[in-house]
């Protein structure tokens, strides 16, 4: 039986909660930490019909602790779950074979729980790669993020009032880990430099980026409309670099489906030596590969990942 758990500061949140259109089943990521569940308290506080989804990569020896965690809060709110478990292939890292993962089986249009901080430590992590225009407004407007708006600290504290249980990550403390050490040590030295707390400054800018990228894109809609499979190297080859270089950030953003593979400069280049005639390949972040062959472009993904859904 389904009821909605009365939880203190709903009413704080909810305005600021960017939910799809109510009507069809919201399709939620929930790790087991206290964002997604917070997410997923919000969304059934605002009357959404959910489906809740876990996914279990097994890196740690008590991630099974998570899947409980999340079958429980499923059931308290007599919802459908699934558990989804994985194999998790590191061969191109720990991180990116667990996003790939997670992609390969959780829904298309599955939300999750990123918030402001998520947000802006993506810019600065896409910052330092050289991502470009499009990488400093990750996230922004995407239906799969409805909570940009909310802090990080404002979450955990409403699902801490609302007494449902969540799990901590360990891992979310190991400074080896790139997000990690943004989070908790480059950010910090940035609000120092600043003299205030620059995430609302940052996730601003994500928004003022996310405006001037829509403008250029309406400038360029010709570009944007074509694909890899429709575009003639040989045509490409007598651009101007930088519309060039545009349409291939374009291009590889439609194929990045999580928002957090952002093509740098440098890949960018070596998709024009592609284009150009300099080599047949290149392997990009996310086991993403783009290929030439008789002047038409091709972008494969790997598969990552060995499935076992449970429901």
């Amino acid at each position: 039986m389904s009821y909605r758990v009365a939880v203190t500061g709903a009413g704080d949140l909810l305005p600021r909660c960017r939910f799809p259109a109510s009507g069809a089943t919201l399709h939620v990521a929930v790790s087991g930490g206290p964002d997604s569940v917070g997410l997923t308290l919000l969304a059934h506080q605002a009357g959404h019909s959910l489906h809740l989804h876990h996914v279990n990569h097994h890196l740690r020896a008590d991630s099974d602790i998570d899947a409980r965690c999340v079958r429980a809060l499923a059931e308290r709110l007599g919802v459908p779950v699934t558990v989804h478990d994985v194999t998790v292939d590191a061969g191109k890292g720990v991180e990116a074979g667990a996003r790939a993962a997670r992609r390969a089986v959780l829904p298309i249009g599955a939300i999750t729980g990123h918030t402001m901080d998520d947000l802006a430590e993506t810019i600065v992590i896409n910052l330092l790669r050289g991502a470009g225009r499009d990488g400093l407004s990750p996230m922004v407007g995407s239906p799969t993020k409805p909570l940009l708006l909310i802090r990080r600290s404002e979450l955990r504290a409403f699902v801490e009032q609302s007494g449902v249980e969540f799990v901590t990550d360990a891992t979310n403390d190991d400074l080896t880990i790139v997000r990690n050490d943004v989070r908790h040590s480059v950010i910090p030295v940035l609000n120092r430099v600043a003299g205030r707390d620059v995430v609302p400054i940052l996730a601003r800018q994500a928004y003022i980026m996310a405006e001037e990228s829509s403008w250029l894109d309406e400038m360029t809609l010709n570009d944007r409309l074509l694909t890899l499979e429709n575009a003639d190297c040989r045509e490409l080859r007598m651009w101007h670099p930088s519309r060039l270089a545009r349409w291939i950030r374009l291009v590889l953003l439609r194929e990045d489906v999580d928002g957090v593979h952002p093509p740098t400069a440098a890949e960018v280049e070596r998709v024009m030596t592609v284009i150009r005639g300099e080599a047949t390949a290149t392997e990009l972040e996310g086991g993403r590969r783009v290929a030439r062959h008789r002047q038409v472009l091709s972008v494969s993904v790997s598969a990552p990942a060995t499935l076992r859904p449970n429901e």
